[in-house]
């Protein structure tokens, strides 16, 4: 993985993110930021975690919120596991 993710990213939810080899994992974006990531439950249900409220309005939240529905509507009966899960990931998949 990159190393320099200042500019996209709160080092401090670094360790959330990647797993130990550096792959990140499912992440939200909001205005060229970091700032959540979702995994997906066994019921197809799409769980989502934002780091932070800051710089995100009820426009974010509404968004972040039909994404979720979105996806699990894409995905319908299909289930994915990632190959290299990720602390965040794993909690959210739970």
């Amino acid at each position: 993985g990159w190393r320099h993710r200042d500019w996209y990213l709160d080092p401090a939810h670094v360790p959330e993110l990647f797993d130990a080899y550096g792959n990140i994992g499912p992440t939200i974006w909001w205005n060229g930021r970091i700032v959540g990531g979702w995994g997906q439950r066994p019921d197809g249900e799409i769980a989502t975690e934002l780091f932070t409220t800051k710089g995100l309005d009820r426009e974010a939240g509404k968004a972040v919120t039909a994404e979720a529905a979105r996806l699990a509507a894409f995905f319908g009966d299909i289930r994915i596991r990632p190959s290299f899960r990720t602390p965040l990931e794993r909690r959210l998949a739970a």
